[in-house]
């Protein structure tokens, strides 16, 4: 079983792609680079031609209906999921010519997926601090006291440092939504990506978990972060891109308060809105 924890940030950055036995140089600001991608089932494509491009200390949005590819296109940047046809590179490394279970290691992910695996009777601490090995459920593997310490740190920091002791599946479902991003954040990621953490939040819950997406926006420290969503209500402030999706395709892409407009979104969702942008949020509605 090999530890989830990593070095630094610097040194994955600075490999190189090769194609065709020549090594290309990998720009070491692109987090995430996509590149006329398709993805195909069964006849059918859930992306079709989308390029994208993700760079260092941007926090990016995706935004689009059910449907859109956007849980596709973060399937491609956590590298569960291979392209069709295109490339992808994820933190320099190009899908189909790397060890797809070390990078990973250096991917934070928190999905409704990955979370319904989580032991209803494990403690809160045990489900954060059990991602330093990759592993869900605490079972022989060891932790010293760095790892204890950045466990508490992080539940601290998402006001879950409280139920550190209580179990996993008496939890609220904002309280399980902290937790999962907690311990996304356990390995000290150099991507973060988020697929829908406000889905199912009532009104008090989905604002707290902004404020607090928010505040990890900000950090300086902070890995590059992907937002999806449905909702423009959901985007914290702090966050710079957006990536507008419908039936696989790219709408439009860009900084957010020029990409996320009344035309782009009434052209995403196929309805009529109007969009306000009050106070560094945004909020739409039927127009």
């Amino acid at each position: 079983m090999q530890r989830a924890t990593r070095g630094g940030r610097a040194q994955p950055w600075l490999d190189c792609a090769v194609t065709q036995g020549q090594p290309a140089a990998v720009d070491p600001d692109v987090v995430i680079a996509v590149d006329s991608v398709t993805v195909s089932r069964s006849g059918t494509d859930l992306l079709r031609d989308v390029t994208w491009r993700v760079e260092l200390d941007e926090r990016w949005v995706v935004l689009g209906p059910n449907g859109a590819g956007k849980t596709t296109l973060l399937s491609l940047a956590s590298g569960r999921l291979f392209p069709t046809r295109g490339t992808v590179q994820v933190l320099g490394e190009r899908l189909g010519r790397v060890d797809v279970h070390e990078l990973r290691t250096r991917i934070g992910l928190s999905s409704a997926a990955l979370a319904d695996r989580f032991p209803g009777d494990e403690t809160v601490h045990d489900v954060v601090l059990t991602a330093s090995w990759s592993v869900v459920g605490r079972a022989r593997e060891s932790y010293d006291r760095m790892d204890v310490a950045r466990a508490h740190a992080l539940l601290d920091q998402f006001g879950m440092v409280g139920l550190a002791q209580r179990r996993y599946g008496t939890l609220s479902e904002g309280e399980r939504k902290r937790t999962q991003i907690a311990r996304a954040l356990m390995t000290d990621p150099e991507l973060l990506l988020l697929d829908e953490p406000a889905a199912g939040l009532d009104l008090g819950g989905r604002e707290d978990l902004v404020r607090r997406l928010a505040d990890l926006a900000a950090d300086p420290d902070a890995p590059a972060l992907v937002l999806v969503t449905h909702h423009v209500e959901e985007i914290p402030p702090g966050f710079t891109h957006a990536l507008l999706l419908r039936d696989g395709t790219v709408v439009a892409q860009g900084l957010l308060t020029e990409t996320v407009t009344a035309e782009n979104l009434s052209k995403t969702f196929d309805t009529p809105l109007r969009v306000s942008y009050v106070d560094g949020r945004f909020a739409a509605r039927a127009g």
